[in-house]
């Protein structure tokens, strides 16, 4: 073989092994990144359940405190029952 063939015969199989190098990190790396996505939609996920729990108990509290109490609906002008009223502006 000549110099020329034995230098071109060398590049290219250390092109194609620093390629086959390349893409066998850069898949771990990949596949890292997933997982880390995977993680984080987990820890969503918990998150979702969490708050849903915490709405849940707020809303049965509300109905149980409904249940012992009188809920009026007021608005800003009316002067509150037995008291004087408000002001004029």
């Amino acid at each position: 073989m000549s110099r020329a063939s034995k230098l071109t015969l060398a590049g290219t199989s250390l092109f194609a092994a620093c390629t086959v190098v390349f893409v066998h990190f850069q898949q771990r790396w990949e596949q890292a990144a997933m997982h880390q996505g995977v993680l984080r939609d987990m820890e969503q996920q918990r998150i979702k359940r969490e708050r849903q729990l915490d709405f849940d108990m707020q809303r049965q509290l509300e109905a149980e405190y409904k249940q012992h109490q009188t809920v009026r609906e007021s608005t800003v002008d009316a002067p509150p029952e037995g008291g004087p009223a408000a002001p004029p502006r």
